[in-house]
């Protein structure tokens, strides 16, 4: 049988157009599911959009859910240098604060020595003991030094014992070498006063630096001083709590000069931007994502085109459950819908706020306000039955993660399909190419046997013609 290495040489038909055309045609049955799978990533996507929306409303509902944003207070200072910050516990009020002395640190340095790094004469000393306090006082801590420790050893001990009260390090002033304690904490009961070198007997030596009580430079540390409305108090530390409720003073800032004084006054004000930035807060974020529903659900009729969610019952389902709950209000309180908080549910879907009732409210009637949005449990206010209904929505077997996985597994089916018939196709087009090699040859062969007898026929005729 004759061989055809190219579809359309035996036959001399363009079989290999022919073949590109059915293949074409063929192929042209994938065209609705490529368009199916298109779709169905768009609404994934949209989905997409759609979580992101809701988990920023959540975020909202969250912060208004809180009942301490309705107790909220700031304090606001008037003067020199201190700052303050409230907590919970604060009660709104004027205070006028003077401060005469900042609690500091004390130090202390040893006699001069003439070498750091070289073994003292300890007298037998095994311990070091470090006074704090005022003269006199009990307070001390024993450290642990080696015998014939060096200045460095004796600093370095002493940084390594947590329990010292004191970081110590040397100084060099041109002459030799100090051993500089300085305690860790302000106030006159944390500073080092002095220190001495200690027998294993306990008994008191003069050790390197010679009477060691009173040894080098030395500077006592002190409390802070201050009045709070004419009421006088002293403080170890110049971050003070509970001179005034629920509020911390902070006077690390100040510089005072000896002998002056300086004078603020703090006011604790009821932190009403807070509140009203929450409220509004959550009245955006749902206007908001009532834009991004509106965006995925939008049908142009000029050009015909719909959005990816159009007439999607997910997003009909998500609307219906927080319109529900959003006009439902709250069963008991001064407040129970949010018109008479100012914030109107509007033809549109979304929601407006009426500034001047909301601002009256945040001022006048936090406690109705924390009622109506927080109620008395997590889940009794407004803000707490919507965070639920969301939260719902959000979760693994909720209606947005039903959706989203639908569509992920009909992308999956659409991928098998897909598959399926690329190879239902690619045999389709083996069986034509087969088929028409076949065609190609057979008329190849009735060519040839056509010619043939052609050939025979004229020269029969030929033959007959000389005969005559």
């Amino acid at each position: 049988m004759a061989t055809i290495t190219s579809l359309g040489v035996g036959s001399g038909l363009d079989l290999t157009g022919l073949l590109d055309q059915l293949q074409e045609a063929e192929r042209g049955k994938l065209a609705p599911i490529t368009l199916q799978k298109k779709q169905q990533e768009a609404k994934i996507s949209a989905y997409g959009q759609l979580q992101t929306s809701l988990d920023a409303f959540q975020d909202a509902v969250a912060k208004i859910n809180d009942p301490k944003l309705y107790q909220s207070l700031s304090a606001n200072v008037r003067g020199e240098g201190i700052t303050a910050t409230t907590t919970a516990s604060a009660l709104p009020g004027s205070y006028r604060v003077e401060v005469s002395q900042l609690a500091t640190s004390g130090t202390l340095a040893s006699a001069r020595v003439g070498t750091n790094d070289q073994p003292l004469d300890l007298q037998g000393a095994t311990a070091l003991k470090l006074n704090f306090g005022e003269l006199g006082a009990d307070g001390s801590v024993t450290i642990d030094i080696a015998p014939n420790s060096s200045l460095r050893d004796i600093r370095d001990a002493i940084n390594a014992n947590k329990e010292s009260g004191v970081n110590a390090t040397i100084i060099n002033d041109g002459e030799g070498y100090r051993l500089a304690l300085s305690s860790k904490e302000t106030g006159v009961e944390a500073s080092i006063y002095s220190f001495s070198f200690v027998e294993a007997a306990g008994d008191v030596v003069t050790g390197p630096f010679g009477e060691a009580t009173e040894a080098g430079a030395k500077q006592q540390g002190q409390d802070a001083s201050l009045t709070v409305n004419g009421i006088v108090i002293n403080s170890a530390k110049n971050q003070i709590e509970g001179a005034i409720q629920g509020v911390t003073l902070n006077l690390a800032e100040l510089s005072i000069e000896e002998g002056e004084t300086a004078t603020s006054t703090v006011n604790i004000e009821r932190d009403t931007l807070k509140q009203r930035e929450a409220i509004n807060g959550f009245v955006k974020a749902f206007n908001d994502l009532k834009g991004t529903i509106g965006k995925l659900t939008a049908f142009d009729g000029e050009s015909g085109s719909a959005a990816e969610l159009l007439g999607d019952s997910t997003v009909r389902t998500i609307e219906s459950r927080l319109r529900s709950v959003l006009t439902g209000g709250v069963e008991s309180g001064e407040l129970s819908t949010l018109n008479q908080l100012g914030i109107s549910l509007q033809r549109d879907g979304t929601l407006e706020v009426d500034d001047a009732k909301l601002s009256d409210l945040v001022a006048n009637n936090p406690q109705a306000l924390s009622a109506f949005f927080a109620g008395d449990k997590k889940e009794g206010g407004l803000a707490g039955k919507l965070g639920a209904s969301v939260e719902q929505m959000l979760g693994n077997n909720g209606v947005l993660k039903g959706a989203i996985t639908g569509a992920e597994n009909r992308v999956k089916s659409l991928d098998t399909r897909y598959e399926r018939m690329e190879k239902s196709i690619e045999g389709t087009i083996s069986r034509y190419r087969s088929q028409f090699s076949q065609l190609d040859v057979m008329i190849a062969q009735m060519n040839s046997t056509s010619s043939y007898l052609t050939q025979q026929f004229d020269a029969l005729d030929a033959q007959l013609g000389r005969k005559k």
